[in-house]
């Protein structure tokens, strides 16, 4: 149990749309795993989606920020990395 107690600590963040399928698999795979994050829908949001785009230089999404680290697009292999650490 101890990765359990290591992932809630985490800050996860997913900056979506509503249509984005790719968003959509992303934030289903987040709660398979039990990872409580904050999504932030950059369609309804124009000073979240300037932000997004600060954090990572991309207008597409998904973008998910773990504790201040960047994925860009829904990386599976880079999200389980970055939550593991």
């Amino acid at each position: 149990m101890p990765k359990e107690t290591e992932t809630k600590k985490k800050r996860v963040i997913v900056f979506s749309t509503p249509s984005c399928p790719h968003c959509n698999h992303a934030k289903q795979y987040l709660r398979q795993q039990g990872i409580r994050f904050r999504d932030v829908d950059v369609s309804r949001d124009a000073a979240a989606a300037r932000d997004m785009v600060r954090r990572s230089g991309q207008q597409g999404v998904p973008v998910i920020d773990i504790n201040g680290r960047i994925v860009v697009g829904f990386n599976r292999p880079e999200i389980d990395r970055l939550l593991s650490q």
